[in-house]
């Protein structure tokens, strides 16, 4: 059945979302859709034994109910809400998981755990998976992008990626494009609006467990889409109103662009805002061999959303060192990048990393900051006894236009899981993620099952 409201955007996307597992692609696009699935189990099963995730295994089920959905890094089973919840949580506790620079925010860890926690209850094939993935990463991105920040201020993940779970769940379900168009309005108004928390929020304490909200749009997402095709309603013209959402970004392109192309990869457990600086500081210290202790004082030359991160030099927890761009530098620049990925309680409280982060200044560049959100750009200055030492212009590497290949993501995949799970659970997924587009998802789904072992603390 077509959508009612097809003169709504709710309507126009609900059926480009039931067209998704039909619709011709080229090749690469499920190719990247892979990537990203690998890459995002790494992120949950290294994140697995963070407090926050582990405090949703701990609540879910108790909230939500019991149920036969695969709560990942556990024995656990719950109701399908509660181990979205917790298998979300997993995935973006670390800040190791994708992101898209279209959207300022980061789709992999609500859709890939939506579509993979649900699997269990559906018969699908492999390559209707990778569908409902690519649903979601699409219409995910286009309504982040699409936001109108005089009518929606906050820029946090958890504001727009309850849109990305109905999609990606109404995609594997094969639910009617009537009903995923009113889960769509139902979950726009019920996501929660972050308008507290995160680089964009009021609290200027970020160092906590709600980061961006991603698992609780998440669970919100498959709420509204249950509530829908259960008969509930919600404003599907939610979407046409130009003060808060520009429907020709919505549009554009639409079904011959897929957004999942644009995504990016992370090297660090950290905010993509720091990881230009990051690599520069590394290149110039590669390129000059220089030590920790020759440096006098670093300058970073960046955009100003960079500079209201939290940014402290004393960490108290390692969400803390996630959004801190002179403490990252100071592991990086002793530690070395390994020790970024990921980031866990070893690093707190230590004065030497605290010494080098407060050499760190940081600055508002006019020709950088022009460039963001589109790239998220930096220049760093180091000074030492030898002399001052500057990079270039440097965009992150794992951005499209420095791509990680599948075999690069496969290197950080067995190094942030290493000591987690057994090298015969990293092989059996990494060989059922690369066997996904050929087979019917079992063997994916019995891998990660099996990937049990207690995970490592992280917090």
């Amino acid at each position: 059945m077509r959508s009612n409201s097809i003169m709504y955007l709710t309507g126009i996307l609900a059926d480009h979302i039931c067209s998704v597992p039909q619709a011709a692609r080229p090749a690469f696009i499920d190719e990247m859709a892979l990537r990203c699935i690998l890459d995002l189990l790494g992120a949950a099963i290294a994140g697995a034994g963070a407090k926050g995730p582990a405090a949703a295994r701990q609540s879910a089920a108790v909230i939500f109910g019991e149920g036969i959905a695969p709560v990942w890094m556990s024995a656990k089973t719950a109701a399908p809400v509660a181990a979205l919840l917790c298998n979300a949580a997993a995935a973006c506790a670390l800040d190791l998981d994708d992101g898209h620079r279209a959207a300022r925010g980061h789709p992999g860890a609500c859709v890939i755990p939506t579509v993979l926690t649900l699997a269990t209850q559906t018969r699908v094939t492999g390559r209707a998976l990778v569908s409902a993935i690519i649903a979601g990463y699409d219409i995910g991105v286009r309504i982040a992008a699409a936001q109108n920040p005089q009518g929606i201020p906050t820029r946090q993940s958890g504001r727009w990626a309850a849109f990305a779970a109905v999609a990606a769940a109404g995609s594997l379900f094969g639910a009617r494009p009537d009903h995923v168009a009113q889960g769509l309005a139902i979950a726009g108004v019920l996501a929660p609006n972050q308008q507290a928390n995160g680089s964009s929020g009021y609290s200027r304490l970020t160092g906590n467990d709600v980061k961006e909200g991603i698992a609780w749009s998440a669970a919100t997402g498959l709420t509204a889409l249950h509530l829908a095709m259960n008969g509930h309603t919600g404003p599907t013209d939610l979407l046409d109103h130009p003060g808060f959402y520009d429907r020709e970004r919505i549009l554009d392109q639409l079904g011959d662009r897929w957004e999942i192309s644009g995504t990016y990869f992370k090297l660090y457990a950290c905010c993509r805002y720091i990881h230009a600086p990051l690599d520069a500081l590394l290149a110039i210290m590669t390129e000059h061999a220089l030590l920790a202790e020759e440096v006098i004082g670093i300058t970073v030359d960046t955009f100003g959303w960079a500079l209201r991160l939290g940014n402290k030099t004393n960490p108290e927890n390692p969400v803390d060192i996630q959004y801190s761009l002179p403490y990252c530098l100071a592991v990086a620049a002793i530690d070395g990048a390994a020790a970024l990925a990921p980031v866990d309680v070893s690093l707190l409280g230590r004065a030497d990393l605290s010494r080098f982060a407060q050499r760190v200044r940081m600055t508002t560049d006019s020709e950088i900051d022009q460039q963001f959100p589109d790239q998220t750009l930096a220049r760093v200055t180091v000074d030492t006894p030898r002399g001052r030492f500057q990079s270039p212009l440097t965009g992150p590497v794992g951005d499209p236009a420095r791509p990680l290949t599948f075999g690069a993501l496969e290197q950080k995949f067995l190094s942030v899981t290493r000591g987690i799970i057994s090298p015969a659970q990293q092989g059996m997924l990494i060989g059922a993620v690369q066997g996904l587009l050929s087979d019917d998802g079992a063997r994916l789904l019995h891998a990660l099952g099996s990937a049990q072992t207690s995970p490592r603390r992280n917090s």
